[in-house]
């Protein structure tokens, strides 16, 4: 298996930068990801309970191993405020090699 077939970028919303930040340290003690991208005041618009929604999130993008992803994903859920939070897995194809020896060495 390519060593970029083990990595996983996994797409996270918070209702807020605080949420997102306690989630991304939570996710970071854990060893669980290498890094969180925040990206705050997305504007979403969604269906939700048979009626669309919009609302101002936060868009985490957090950087794993993919053997990792189960118990992030039961980390993200457990500690989420959302009843159904945003959990997507993309996996990587291609990696910087620097950037990729970094990553799989942060996280255990």
């Amino acid at each position: 298996m390519k060593t970029e077939s083990r990595i996983a970028f996994v797409i996270v919303t918070a209702p807020g930068l605080k949420v997102a930040r306690a989630l991304a340290r939570t996710a970071l003690k854990s060893r669980l990801i290498a890094c969180a991208n925040l990206i705050p005041s997305i504007e979403s618009h969604y269906w939700w309970q048979g009626k669309i929604e919009t609302a101002s999130e936060v868009l985490m993008v957090l950087k794993t191993k993919v053997r990792h992803v189960t118990a992030l994903q039961r980390l993200i859920v457990a500690n989420h405020p959302y009843e159904t939070p945003e959990f997507a897995v993309l996996r990587v194809d291609r990696i910087n090699k620097r950037y990729l020896e970094w990553l799989v060495g942060a996280v255990q």
